[in-house]
């Protein structure tokens, strides 16, 4: 089985609660599934090296949710293997939580799942990938927090390799392919939205961007395999996208980047931190905590449709 599923255990007696009326007031027990593509179940708590889980789970303690007493949050990850993902997304959606929280790399399967549960994503550029309608009104049961900035923060990424690497004309960019069990030659058919937008700020750039494919389980061999692969693509520098399969490799990535001699630009200041070149970045920590907050909107009664989609703001 790939899911894995953590279940903290609800309410304890009644006596814990010495006023009736807060204990009518507090009765609900949320219940949420949080969905990771790639992280272990072990690591999604507020004790993790992640900054971003520690947030999160910080905000929803501030906002009132206490696991155990208030929340139930159930865990689950798809432990990188892309071609499962949907079967991951049926086996949440069949436990019937009051929400699910996700990031981008999972949200597909989510939503062909359902289309009654609420969802909040992190993901790219909502608009672009067809979850919403608009940033400000989302359409369906999806809304969440978008770390897309579209043509400009593209660009931005782009004319900062350019200053790195003069005369810049040949670009990757590094990003899960989704639902595909087997490794495809053809990277050329793979262009998924935010590769697609990369491509159009490059070309107003004179930069031609390529994409460049992982497949199946994705693990520290299939970016050993890639980093080979690239090495015949005479490749002059490479965008890492904001996928968590990459996060969560993210040691693997800077090493195999420096080794190659590769100029690299990372979606999130964590790869820096790992000695990776640079970063055009929204804080992990403020994106967190503003999809907490979205969850305690919608756990309060709110539509997905009425709470806007955030536009995180970008930073060096």
């Amino acid at each position: 089985m790939i899911r894995r599923r953590e279940f903290i255990a609800g309410l304890g007696s009644a006596a814990a609660w010495p006023v009736v009326a807060r204990a009518q007031q507090s009765s609900k027990i949320h219940r949420v599934a949080w969905v990771s593509a790639s992280e272990p179940v072990a690591d999604m708590n507020e004790s993790s090296a992640d900054r971003g889980y520690r947030a999160f789970i910080e905000e929803l303690r501030r906002l009132g949710y206490i696991e155990g007493r208030s929340l139930i949050l159930e865990r689950y990850s798809g432990d990188r293997r892309t071609e499962r993902y949907s079967e991951l997304a049926n086996d949440v959606v069949r436990t019937k939580p009051d929400l699910i929280f996700t990031v981008s790399d999972i949200i597909s399967p989510l939503k062909s799942s359902s289309v009654i549960i609420p969802i909040v994503v992190i993901t790219g550029d909502p608009v672009v990938s067809g979850l919403a309608t608009s940033l400000a009104h989302p359409s369906g049961n999806i809304t969440g927090v978008s770390v897309d900035g579209g043509l400009e923060i593209w660009g931005k990424r782009l004319a900062l390799l350019k200053e790195v690497v003069p005369g810049l004309s040949r670009v990757g960019f590094l990003a899960p392919r989704r639902g595909r069990s087997s490794v495809s030659s053809n990277a050329n058919a793979f262009r998924p939205p935010e590769v697609l937008v990369a491509a159009e700020a490059g070309h107003q750039m004179g930069i031609s961007v390529f994409a460049i494919p992982l497949d199946g389980t994705l693990q520290e061999a299939e970016y050993r395999r890639v980093f080979a692969a690239m090495s015949l693509d005479r490749l002059d520098a490479l965008i890492v996208s904001v996928a968590e399969e990459n996060f969560t490799n993210r040691r693997v990535i800077v090493e195999l980047a420096e080794k190659a001699r590769l100029p690299a630009i990372y979606a999130w200041p964590e790869y820096v931190e790992l000695g990776g070149l640079m970063a055009y970045a929204a804080d992990l920590r403020e994106i967190y905590r503003h999809a907490a907050r979205q969850i305690n909107q919608i756990l309060k009664g709110a539509k997905p449709q009425d709470v806007p989609f955030y536009q995180a703001a970008s930073m060096i």
